[in-house]
C-alpha cells in the first residue's frame, strides 16, 4: 500500500508548514496522516474506485490534500512538498522525532547552524554551539543530547500495529500460491512484539522456485541481498529487511519454533534438549541421527515433556516452567474485549462524529463504547467544560434511544441497529489530570457520567516522586475508574514520564481503579511487563484503541496481543465483561 508513503509525505507538510507559520494547516495534515496511516485499504485502490470524490471521503481528507494524494498516485511526488524542501533543506521528519525538537525549533536550528539532520544536531549540541542561540540555552541542548539518546536505544525497529498489515498480505499472497501448504510470518511478528526487526517468512511448498522468484520480485522489495531455492534476503520499501525460508514439511514445526524465538527461550529450550539426550535445531529435534520430532511445534514440545505454548509468551519470562508444570494460564482469546472504553468524536480532537464512531463500532460487532472526548483544561482539543458534557450527554441519549427503537443507522453504513438493540453509547470523558492530582471537571459532573476516565496530558518533566504522588492523588477520587496511558510514552517518539510503577500499582488496587492497556500503535500504555505486574496485584486491565477515527476500532486486537504478552486471562480485563456487569461493576464504587 501507498498509505504509509503518503502519510510520511504529509507529517513532513505539516512540519514545513508549521515553519512558515502558515495557520491551521499543519494540524490538519497531522492529522490526515495519522487517518490515512491507520486505513486498511490502499490510496491507490481508492482513488481507482472512486477518484478524488473517494479519496476526499478519507475522514480529514480535504480537497487539496485529496488533489496531492492523486498527484502521487500519477507522477511519484507532491509538488509543494518538493518546492518546500527546496527553501528547507533539512530532513525535518527525523529532526522532528527528537524529543522536544519542534519546527520553529528546527527552522531556528536551520537559519543559525544549517542543522539537516541527526548528525549535524548532535555535532552541534556536543560543541556547545545550541546552547549560545537566544531562546534555546543550555537547558534545550541536553535534552536535545537526551532525545537523541533515547532515538539510539529505541534503534530502527518498525511498530507492530503498522507492520501487521503488511506482513498479513505477505502470508495471504503466498498461501494462494500452487503448492504451497504453509506460509507463516515467524520472528517478533508472530510474538506480536509492541515493536518489529525484520520479517521472516517460512514456507513449505512443492514449488520452491515460483516460491522463491515470487518473494524476490515482490512489489515492496527494492534492494536483493541474497537470492536461492532455501533461502533469499531482501530490503523492503519501508526500511526493512526480510527472508525466506523454505522448508521441507518434516521440519516446518521445529523451524517455526526456533524463528519464532525469541532468543534466550531456545536457549532455555536446547538446554533441556541437551539434558534430555536430544539435539534441537531448526531441522528438528534428533537422538544422533534420528529425528524425533520437527513437523509440528507441538510434538517438538511434547518430546522436550511440556505443554505447548502461545507464542507470545516465549520469552524466558516463567512460560518454560509453567509449560513443563502444565499450569500455563488460558490466556485472554483475540476477539474477547467487548467495547471500546475511549473513543474520541470531533467534539474534541477527534475526526468523525458520535453517529459515524457509533456505525463504525457497531460495525465492528463491538456491544458498547464510551465516549471520552478531552475536557476543559486542554484547550488545544477544544476540551469540554461541565457543560460542554451535558450537553454531548443529551446528543448520546439521543443515539441510544434510536438503536434501542432499532431506528439508528442504515444499510450503507453496515450499522442498521433492528438487530443490534442491546449496543450502548456509554457517557464518558478523558479528564485531565492537572499538575497538583485533581482532575478538571468537578465531581458533580463526573458523578453524571456512565464511567469516568483520566490521563495526564501535561506537565511531563516533574520530578518521580511529585509525578507518581501526583497520580495517586487522582487515583483518589471517588469517582474515577480508569486511569489512561498510565506512562505517558510514545514508541520511538518519547520516553515514558517518571513514575514508580509498583507504587501506582497499588494505589489503583487500594481505590479500586483500572489500568488502561491503550494500544493504538505508537502507545501501547501499559506495556507487557507492567501488565503482568497488574495481573499479579490483581488490579483490573481496560483494553481500548483510542480511536480518534473510525478505522482506529481495529487496534483492539493489538491491546489484546500485549495483554496475553503480559499473562492475562479473560477475567483481568474489564471489558471482555458484557454491558450489564461492566457497567455494575463501575456502579460498586458510586
Amino acid at each position: 500500500m501507498i498509505n504509509q508513503d503518503i502519510s510520511h509525505l504529509f507529517k513532513q507538510m505539516a512540519i514545513f508548514l508549521e515553519m512558515m507559520d502558515v495557520p491551521f494547516k499543519p494540524a490538519a495534515y497531522e492529522k490526515a496522516a495519522g487517518e490515512i496511516e491507520a486505513l486498511d485499504r490502499d490510496l491507490r485502490d481508492i482513488y481507482q474506485e472512486g477518484g478524488l470524490k473517494a479519496l476526499n471521503a478519507v475522514p480529514t481528507v480535504g480537497e487539496s490534500m485529496a488533489e496531492k494524494i492523486e498527484e502521487f498516485i500519477k507522477i511519484g511526488q507532491i509538488k509543494e512538498l518538493e518546492r518546500l524542501k527546496k527553501k528547507f533543506p533539512v530532513e525535518v521528519e527525523e529532526l522532528y522525532r527528537v524529543e522536544g525538537l519542534g519546527p520553529k525549533t528546527i527552522k531556528l536550528l536551520w537559519q543559525k547552524l544549517r542543522i539537516k539532520n541527526l548528525h549535524d544536531l548532535e555535532a552541534a549540541a556536543k560543541a556547545g554551539k545550541i546552547a549560545v542561540i537566544p531562546h534555546l540555552g543550555e537547558k534545550t541542548e541536553q535534552n536535545i543530547l537526551r532525545g537523541l539518546e533515547f532515538l539510539r536505544q529505541t534503534g530502527n525497529r518498525k511498530i507492530l500495529g503498522y507492520i501487521l498489515p503488511l506482513a498479513r498480505q505477505i502470508e495471504e499472497r503466498f498461501r494462494k500460491l500452487p503448492g504451497v501448504s504453509h506460509a507463516v510470518i515467524a520472528g517478533s511478528l508472530r510474538r506480536r512484539q509492541e515493536t518489529i526487526g525484520d520479517i521472516d517468512l517460512l514456507v513449505t511448498t512443492t514449488k520452491p522456485k515460483m516460491a522463491q522468484e515470487t518473494f524476490v520480485k515482490m512489489p515492496e522489495v527494492i534492494a536483493v541481498y541474497a537470492e536461492g531455492v532455501g533461502r533469499s534476503s531482501v530490503r523492503l520499501n519501508n526500511g526493512m529487511d526480510a527472508d525466506i525460508r523454505i522448508l521441507p514439511p518434516e521440519s516446518f514445526g521445529a523451524a517455526l519454533q526456533y524463528f519464532t524465538g525469541d532468543k534466550q527461550h531456545n536457549i532455555e529450550l536446547r538446554k533441556i534438549a541437551i539434558q534430555k539426550g536430544f539435539k534441537l535445531s531448526e531441522y528438528g529435534l534428533f537422538r544422533g541421527r534420528r529425528r524425533l520430532a520437527g513437523k509440528t511445534e507441538e510434538e517438538i514440545y511434547k518430546k522436550l515433556g511440556m505443554d505447548w505454548m502461545p507464542p507470545e509468551l516465549r520469552t524466558a519470562s516463567g512460560e518454560i516452567a509453567a509449560a513443563i508444570k502444565h499450569t500455563l494460564p488460558t490466556l485472554l482469546p483475540y476477539g474477547a474485549v467487548r467495547g471500546d472504553l475511549q473513543v474520541q468524536t470531533n467534539w474534541t480532537d477527534g475526526a468523525a462524529s458520535l453517529e459515524k464512531m457509533t456505525e463504525a463500532a457497531m460495525t465492528a460487532g463491538l456491544d458498547y463504547i464510551a465516549i471520552t472526548d478531552h475536557t476543559k483544561t486542554l484547550a488545544m482539543t477544544g476540551g469540554l467544560d461541565e457543560k460542554g458534557l451535558a450537553r454531548q450527554g443529551k446528543a448520546i441519549d439521543k443515539i441510544n434511544a434510536q438503536i434501542a427503537a432499532g431506528k439508528f443507522g442504515g444499510e450503507k453504513s453496515g450499522a442498521k441497529s433492528a438487530g443490534r438493540k442491546n449496543f450502548r453509547v456509554l457517557k464518558s470523558a478523558e479528564v485531565n489530570i492537572l499538575k497538583d492530582g485533581s482532575l478538571d471537571i468537578q465531581n458533580s459532573a463526573l458523578k453524571k457520567l456512565d464511567v469516568v476516565s483520566a490521563a495526564v496530558h501535561t506537565n511531563f518533566k516533574m520530578r518521580r516522586e511529585e509525578m507518581t504522588k501526583r497520580i495517586i492523588k487522582a487515583l483518589q477520587n471517588p469517582y474515577l475508574n480508569i486511569l489512561f496511558h498510565p506512562t505517558g510514552r510514545l514508541i520511538n517518539q518519547r520516553p515514558p514520564y517518571e513514575i514508580d510503577i509498583d507504587a501506582v500499582i497499588v494505589a489503583a488496587k487500594k481505590n479500586n481503579v483500572a489500568l488502561e492497556l491503550d494500544c493504538f500503535p505508537d502507545r501501547t500504555d501499559l506495556k507487557d511487563e507492567h501488565v503482568r505486574k497488574a495481573v499479579d496485584a490483581g488490579v483490573k486491565i481496560v483494553i481500548d484503541t483510542d480511536a480518534h477515527s473510525p478505522d482506529h476500532l481495529r487496534y483492539i486486537e493489538l491491546g489484546e496481543a500485549t495483554a496475553r504478552r503480559g499473562w492475562a486471562v479473560e477475567k483481568d480485563v474489564l471489558n471482555a465483561l458484557p454491558l450489564p456487569k461492566l457497567l455494575a461493576y463501575f456502579r460498586k464504587k458510586r
